[in-house]
């Protein structure tokens, strides 16, 4: 009698946040347009706070992260060399219904999306004395325009129609960044457990790469997908959201890529920010 060995699969927990960006990044991935031989991904939807601090516990093999909480997850994670969310001369905003200069933030309280974002480290380096409070990002519009802040971190699409609400940029931290630095202001990217191994952990950044290139050369079909991830936005505006945080550098960090994350992390300790020194580690 002859027998048939079934090819063992290995199931992959993949988070990433419930956005339009992270969306149209895995939709190769999510809807099964490719073949991952005897992998199988699992995706889990959490806004990044909560992935920040998952990472910290080393619950998702895969996960979404701020470059920021990489500082805390190190020892855990690797990052993977794409899938980064990195903005060249724009980033976070801080908004507020008055007009305010960016030396008035020392006197404003400011609602940020959390303590382990990219956007609230780059802020502290901006201004490392500013008054805050933690609220979820797709909350902090309504606090600033009801005035339970007096201006507000904006990490996501309300980025691009903050002005039709008549609110007042206070400052774009990724052109501040830019000015100061001449790099890109890295805010976010996938890491992935190093419990894997390295053949595995190679296997597995592997089809998300493949995923990555796949959304770029498919760009209807999967920002078609990643409408239903759009809180609110039409099609031309999410095409403008995908834009900025899907690129050429999300595909591939560059060099120039791998040195703004190293910076930024650098800074962050310089400043008493970060606990301790991180040495920023790639799966290659």
């Amino acid at each position: 009698m002859n027998k048939t060995t079934a090819t063992e699969t290995r199931t992959i927990t993949v988070a990433h946040s419930p956005d339009s960006d992270d969306a149209f990044m895995f939709y190769g991935l999510a809807t099964n347009k490719l073949d991952t031989g005897e992998l199988r991904f699992e995706h889990v939807l959490k806004d990044i706070q909560t992935l920040n601090e998952e990472a910290r516990r080393g619950t998702y093999d895969v996960t979404a992260i701020s470059f920021h909480a990489y500082a805390y997850i190190a020892e855990k994670y690797a990052l993977l060399p794409h899938g980064a969310s990195i903005g060249d001369n724009y980033g976070p905003i801080v908004v507020a219904r008055e007009a305010h200069a960016p030396a008035d933030l020392q006197n404003l309280k400011v609602a940020v999306p959390g303590e382990l974002t990219s956007a609230f480290l780059a802020l502290r380096i901006f201004n490392p004395s500013f008054e805050y409070e933690v609220i979820p990002f797709d909350q902090i519009i309504e606090a600033v325009q009801e005035g339970l802040a007096d201006a507000g971190l904006l990490i996501h699409e309300g980025q691009l129609f903050y002005k039709n609400l008549g609110l007042h940029k206070v400052i774009d931290l990724g052109e501040w960044w830019h000015e100061r630095t001449g790099l890109p202001l890295p805010m976010g990217g996938n890491a992935i457990r190093r419990e894997l191994g390295e053949e595995l952990m190679r296997k597995v950044s592997g089809y998300l790469h493949e995923s990555i290139r796949y959304s770029l050369e498919h760009r209807e079909d999967a920002l078609r997908y990643a409408m239903q991830f759009a809180r609110d936005m039409d099609t031309r505006l999410a095409d403008r959201f995908v834009a900025m945080w899907v690129n050429d550098l999300t595909l591939d960090y560059t060099e120039r890529g791998r040195e703004a994350v190293r910076r930024l992390l650098e800074e962050g300790y310089e400043r008493g920010i970060i606990p301790n020194r991180v040495e920023v580690d790639f799966v290659e």
